[in-house]
C-alpha cells in the first residue's frame, strides 16, 4: 500500500459522516423515537426506515458536492442562481430556514440534555439548560474540529451499544418487525409524529454541516469511494440507534401504557437490560445527546450563514461566532422561558421536517449544477431517487402543516 493510500484511509477513519450521525442521534431523536413506539408501538418504525435511506441519499449529495466543487451547500446555491433577485431570495430563504430550525433544535438539545440531568439531580431544568449552553458556547470558542468530532464519535458509540443490545433483548416476532419496516401505515394521531420522525434524521442543517466539514477531510474527487464509506457506515450505525429506541419503546412502554413526561418514564426502556441502572445510564446518556447537539447545531448554522452569504469559513473568525453564538443564545432563550420540554422537542423536529423539502429542493439544484459538478452530477437514477425522497417530503410535511393549522 503507498502513501497516498495511507493518507486516503487515514481521512476515512473518524470522518465527517460520525459528526453528522452524532448531530441526528440527539434527545430530539430519543424523544421522538421513544414517544412513536410508546404511543403507536411498531406502526412507524417504517417511517423511520425511509428516514434513514433519504437521509443517506440526501447527504451523499451534500458530501460529493462538497468533495468535487470545494464549496459548501450555502456557497454553491449563492453561485447557482445568476440573477441578483433570485439569489438574494435563495439566501434569504436558506439563512431564515436555518435560523428557525437550528433555533428550534437549539431549544431541544438544551432542554433534552437539560431533562437528563434533572432525572438524577435537583434544580429546575431552566437552570440547567443555561449551564450547558455555557458549555456549548466554551466548546464551541475552542474553535477545534478535530477535539469536537472525537468527542461526538464516542458519545456516538456509547449510545448505539446499549439501545442496539436493549432492542435485541426485547425484539418483537421477526414477521411483526419485517411487517412494520415495508408496510406503512399512518393510524389516527400519527402525522406529526410521522413528520418528527423524519425530521430528527433528515436534519436540514446536516446537509450544510457535511458538505463544509468534508472539504477539510478529503481532498477531491479522488476521495469520493472513501467519503462514502464513511457516510453510509455511520449513518447506518446512526439508524440502527435510531430503530432501537423505537423498538425497545414499543417493547416496553407501550406495552405498561405509562405516560410519557419526561427523562424517567423514558428510562424504563432499558430496564430489560440495565434494571436499577436503567435510570442513572439513561440521564447520563441523553445528557450527552443534548450535548452533542447544542454544539453541532449551531456549527452547521454558522457554515450554512458562511455560505449563503459568501464568508470565509473560518471557526474562529468573529462573524462565524456571531453567528453560532446567535443560535445558542436564542435556543437558550426559548428553553428557560417555561415550555414543556417533551412538546417543545417533538414541536422542534416536527418544524424541521417542514423546512426540510425547501432545503432539499436547493441540494438538487446544486447537485445537478454541470458548471461545477462536472461527470460527478447527479444521473437520471440519482435525480428520480432524490425526487422520490424530495415528494415524499412535501406530502408529509404539507400534512403536518394542515394539521398544525387545524384545516386537517
Amino acid at each position: 500500500m503507498d502513501l497516498e493510500e495511507e493518507g486516503v484511509r487515514d481521512r476515512y477513519r473518524g470522518g465527517p459522516g460520525w459528526m453528522v450521525a452524532a448531530a441526528f442521534i440527539g434527545p430530539g431523536t430519543v424523544t421522538t423515537a421513544t414517544l412513536a413506539g410508546a404511543n403507536f408501538g411498531l406502526t412507524l418504525l417504517w417511517a423511520l426506515a425511509f428516514s434513514i435511506f433519504a437521509t443517506i441519499v440526501l447527504q451523499e449529495m451534500s458530501a460529493r458536492l462538497g468533495v468535487v466543487t470545494r464549496l459548501g451547500l450555502g456557497e454553491a446555491v449563492r453561485r447557482r442562481f445568476a440573477r441578483p433577485l433570485l439569489r438574494a431570495v435563495a439566501v434569504l430563504l436558506i439563512v431564515g430556514a436555518i435560523a428557525v430550525g437550528n433555533a428550534a433544535f437549539e431549544m431541544g438539545n438544551l432542554l433534552g440534555a437539560a431533562l437528563g440531568i434533572e432525572a438524577v439531580a435537583s434544580g429546575p431544568p431552566n437552570l440547567w439548560a443555561l449551564l450547558i449552553a455555557a458549555l456549548a458556547i466554551a466548546l464551541l470558542w475552542s474553535g477545534s474540529y478535530r477535539l469536537l468530532e472525537r468527542s461526538l464519535m464516542v458519545l456516538v458509540a456509547l449510545m448505539a451499544i446499549v439501545f442496539v443490545v436493549t432492542a435485541i433483548v426485547v425484539a418483537p416476532p421477526p414477521g411483526d418487525l419485517l411487517r412494520a419496516l415495508f408496510v406503512p401505515s399512518l393510524p389516527d394521531g400519527a402525522v406529526l409524529f410521522t413528520v418528527a420522525l423524519i425530521g430528527t434524521t433528515v436534519v436540514p442543517y446536516n446537509l450544510f454541516l457535511h458538505a463544509s466539514t468534508v472539504r477539510e477531510r478529503f481532498r477531491g474527487a479522488e476521495d469520493l469511494r472513501a467519503c462514502r464509506k464513511d457516510l453510509v457506515l455511520s449513518i447506518g450505525v446512526g439508524g440502527a440507534v435510531s430503530m432501537a429506541i423505537l423498538v425497545t419503546s414499543a417493547g416496553t412502554i407501550h406495552q405498561t401504557g405509562v405516560a410519557v413526561e419526561g427523562a424517567g418514564e423514558m428510562a424504563q426502556q432499558l430496564e430489560p437490560l440495565l434494571g436499577q441502572w436503567a435510570r442513572i445510564f439513561f440521564a447520563v446518556g441523553f445528557f450527552a445527546a443534548g450535548m452533542t447537539s447544542s454544539i453541532t447545531a449551531p456549527l452547521a448554522a454558522a457554515y450554512a450563514t458562511a455560505g449563503a452569504l459568501g464568508w470565509e469559513p473560518d471557526l474562529k473568525s468573529w462573524r462565524f461566532r456571531a453567528v453560532w453564538a446567535g443560535v445558542v443564545l436564542a435556543g437558550t432563550f426559548f428553553a428557560v422561558v417555561g415550555v414543556q420540554p417533551v412538546e417543545a422537542i417533538i414541536f422542534a423536529q416536527a418544524a424541521n421536517g417542514i423546512l426540510l423539502p425547501s432545503i432539499a429542493l436547493f441540494l438538487l439544484l446544486a447537485v445537478n449544477d454541470g458548471r461545477w459538478m462536472g461527470r460527478h452530477r447527479n444521473g437520471p437514477g440519482g435525480n428520480v431517487v432524490g425526487g422520490i425522497v424530495f415528494l415524499v417530503t412535501v406530502l408529509l410535511g404539507g400534512r403536518a402543516l394542515l394539521t398544525v393549522l387545524g384545516i386537517l
